[in-house]
């Protein structure tokens, strides 16, 4: 993925050089890739690896990165550090930062419009990521983050929140498999009940690591959630309930996958990743 990445993202040149390279600084030499990664394995479970999917995945976690990009701005989170180093907007400035996300934002439908595939299928591929990335799935999920007011707070807005703040674009990553492997309605189905509730079990992890968390092994800032106020699985349910929560997730997640068998092993062991995940 990173290789993929590096060939598509432009290479600094001419005028616009700062942001082209403020880009690459963002999306190369480091990140989990989870997203592009459970892109290509749904793809491999159902027989279709190909360039197609590859390209696809980059252009996804194109999307992804962007998210952090602004995420980590002073008017939402205001972080200093991003896997382990000094956010966009610190390396650059605040204006690079915006620019780069948007571009990144752009880059990835790019990418998905000149896929070597069918119409119909990039034109799928295209209406799952923007609903995805939109105000009915991460953006939406941000601005209930920005906004939810104190006494809303509950198990029911959390849900909602983080499925479409973190879930959505999960979410999304199996669907691209699913639908450049032109699966079945079943299939797709039951393998998106899989991304739903690994979607969820990454937030709660994630919850869990802002409180447990090594800032330095991390690669950013502990208790960030905490100290800003907002409203978390951790913070709605306890400690000990978001573990209970999130073991019930994977237990759920994994038992999805047992129609595939030996076929689903990677997957599912992805699942123990987010549950046991210290990153």
């Amino acid at each position: 993925m990173e290789s993929v990445l590096s060939d598509i993202l432009p290479k600094a040149d001419g005028e616009q050089a700062i942001v082209m390279e403020a880009m690459r600084y963002a999306a190369l030499d480091g990140g989990k890739r989870l997203r592009p990664f459970l892109a290509i394995e749904t793809a491999r479970l159902l027989g279709s690896e190909t360039e197609v999917i590859w390209r696809a995945a980059a252009g996804l976690e194109c999307i992804h990165v962007y998210s952090l990009i602004h995420d980590d701005l002073p008017c939402m989170d205001d972080d200093d550090l991003r896997r382990g180093r000094p956010t966009v907007h610190k390396a650059y400035d605040e204006a690079i930062a915006v620019l780069a996300g948007d571009a990144l934002q752009t880059t990835a439908f790019d990418i998905i419009s000149h896929l070597n595939t069918s119409e119909s299928i990039r034109l799928s591929l295209i209406q799952e990521l923007t609903r995805a990335s939109g105000v009915y799935g991460m953006v939406g999920g941000q601005v209930i983050d920005i906004m939810a007011a104190e006494h809303d707070r509950n198990e029911t807005l959390i849900n909602r929140l983080q499925a479409l703040k973190t879930g959505a674009l999960i979410r999304c990553a199996v669907r691209f498999g699913a639908l450049i492997s032109e699966s079945d309605t079943a299939d797709r189905d039951n393998l998106t009940a899989y991304a739903d509730d690994l979607g969820l079990l990454f937030q709660i992890t994630d919850d869990i690591l802002d409180i447990e968390g090594d800032a330095a092994r991390m690669g950013k800032a502990a208790r960030k959630d905490e100290n800003l106020g907002k409203a978390t699985f951790v913070s709605i349910l306890g400690l000990e309930g978001a573990k209970d929560k999130a073991r019930a997730l994977a237990g759920r997640a994994k038992g999805r996958l047992e129609p595939y068998g030996e076929k689903g092993h990677i997957l599912a062991s992805t699942v123990d990743y987010v549950l046991t995940r210290d990153t």
